[in-house]
């Protein structure tokens, strides 16, 4: 019956993938390839349930221009025996900052978070497919772009000042080889690994600009989030 039970699991978790992938941009219906659904995955190298919220984050990376999937590496796992090389105490803080403003009483990982908006705690496909369709922003929101080596967002009406910050992902897929803890033994694929975290400015509704930082790896790629409060929604994002 275990053995079963495990296929049964398996099949619903495969079939959860498979609609999320297929949805295509019905799910979030304000988001383009231009202004993304922004997906953060919280997660760490040394927590074993977080290998399958890992997969559905890199094929999403890979197939669906209309998100912004972002895997964000903790550090409270590393105590079990692994120190996750990805992680760092900004993305555990900004985690614990969206337990606060989303009224849960703790972290957990794996963790989703959509927009800034809805929680999906675990690797259930279809349920971050729900969350998706629930979270979505409603409307564009401001232009983001860059030009002449400045950061230049929009136009807008928003319901309070946003927080502009810059990320700095890694698209290339990363395999790492788990020495030991949790996952000892294993080889873990990442795709959009976050390299960096930075606030530019705020954003109040009328156009800005924030000078472009210098970037050592040309091969990494950055994005814009317009966020208002700490943890609180994200109202407009691009790639840049």
């Amino acid at each position: 019956m275990p053995l079963i039970r495990a296929i049964i699991a398996g099949s619903a978790l495969l079939s959860g993938a498979a609609l999320l992938l297929s949805a295509g941009s019905s799910i979030a219906h304000a988001a383009d390839a231009a202004r993304p659904t922004v997906i953060e995955l919280y997660q760490s190298q040394g927590c074993s349930s977080c290998p399958p919220a890992n997969a559905i984050l890199n094929r999403l990376a890979k197939t669906r221009p209309d998100l912004l999937p972002l895997s964000f590496a903790v550090t409270y796992w590393d105590r079990l025996g692994w120190k996750d090389e990805f992680a760092a105490p900004a993305y555990t803080q900004r985690q614990y900052d969206y337990a606060g403003a989303l009224w849960r009483g703790n972290v957990a990982t794996p963790q989703f978070v959509v927009n800034g908006r809805r929680v999906v705690t675990g690797s259930d496909a279809r349920e971050l497919g729900t969350a998706l369709r629930a979270a979505d922003r409603g409307t564009a929101g401001p232009a983001i772009g860059v030009q002449g080596g400045r950061v230049l967002i929009g136009v807008g009406k928003p319901a309070a000042s946003a927080t502009v910050w810059l990320v700095r992902y890694d698209p290339r897929e990363r395999v790492v080889k788990i020495g030991s803890g949790e996952n000892g033994g294993r080889a873990l694929p990442h795709r959009n690994i976050v390299t960096g975290l930075r606030p530019l400015g705020v954003w109040t509704g009328a156009p800005v600009s924030f000078p472009q930082p210098a970037y050592r790896d040309p091969a990494q790629r950055s994005a814009v989030l317009l966020q208002q409060g700490r943890g609180g929604p994200i109202v407009a994002a691009g790639r840049i």
